[in-house]
């Protein structure tokens, strides 16, 4: 599974919708649910995610930072940190999963062609001179 950040599941959201995310937020709030509001919804688990492990990965880096003494106190706080990463990676990556594989199931409609012009009706034929049934002398 491809690794794929927030920021390039939005871009492929816009893609697939035509339109900036940020427009997209705002056209769901008026409409009921539906495909676009669940994901922009999975998108925002995503971004969380991502958000999450950054703030793990900083703070394991704090309590780790080589010049700190790791004593008896902090190896609770480096086991919760590491658990609590490896938490917000798994859903990451199922949040991942899951929104790859909803896009990968839709395709972007093209927009309708322009109906073609219609040809003006023709005028009818004018018609013949009416035939006599009275020979003509």
């Amino acid at each position: 599974m491809p690794h794929l950040t927030s920021t390039e599941i939005a871009g492929r959201i816009e893609d697939l919708y035509g339109a900036p995310l940020a427009d997209l937020e705002v056209h769901t709030q008026d409409q009921p649910p539906g495909m676009l509001s669940a994901l922009l919804g999975m998108h925002d688990d995503l971004a969380l995610a991502e958000h999450s492990i950054d703030v793990h990965r900083d703070h394991l880096a704090r309590l780790l930072h080589p010049e700190r003494q790791i004593g008896p106190h902090e190896v609770s706080h480096l086991l919760d940190g590491s658990r609590r990463l490896a938490e917000a990676v798994a859903v990451r990556d199922a949040q991942t999963k899951s929104v790859l594989a909803v896009l990968q199931s839709l395709a972007r409609v093209p927009a309708p062609a322009p109906p073609s012009p219609t040809p003006a009706p023709s005028l009818p034929a004018p018609p013949l001179p009416a035939q006599s049934a009275a020979h003509s002398r």
